[in-house]
């Protein structure tokens, strides 16, 4: 459990944490695979919420996973992507979260496994993404406002 001071600073920059859905790149799981190597070339994020036309998150893609649809014996071949869809290569296994119902300890836990966990509403639809980064930028906030803020000097 976090000290009182340290649960009212993570609070002050909690909004911070989440990086709403319509900043972030996905991709359709119905949709070819080739067009999510496109986006996945593009943006340059290691990996990608796929949604389905609920607008709930239901896999998540690496360039990883499709590279290696592209792999042969002997030959790397773009064919296989326009055969494809996502949902024949995304990862299905995953955490979600639902932000107001989960602790900050418990996000903080599940960002120690993984870089980011996407975040839905009690309905299941994409409301953005928690990331490890923002929880680093308010650790680093309050490591440089906790001496101001509550008189905390060296003895």
């Amino acid at each position: 459990m976090f000290s009182p001071t340290i649960q009212h600073l993570v609070e002050q920059k909690s909004g911070a944490f989440l990086i709403p859905a319509s900043k972030i790149a996905f991709v359709q799981e119905d949709a070819p695979l080739y067009h999510a190597f496109l986006i996945l070339t593009k943006v340059k994020y290691a990996k990608i919420p796929v949604l389905n036309h609920k607008q709930q998150v239901v896999g998540l893609l690496s360039l990883s996973m499709i590279t290696e649809q592209m792999l042969t014996e002997s030959d790397i071949s773009i064919d296989p992507l326009s055969n494809m869809k996502v949902s024949e290569v995304m990862q299905t296994k995953f955490t979600t979260i639902n932000f107001v119902n989960t602790t900050m300890e418990a996000q903080l836990h599940l960002l120690i496994d993984n870089p980011f966990i996407p975040v839905v509403n009690d309905s299941g639809v994409f409301q953005g993404l928690l990331t490890r980064r923002e929880w680093i930028k308010a650790f680093n906030y309050i490591s440089h406002e906790i001496e101001k803020k509550y008189d905390i000097t060296k003895k």
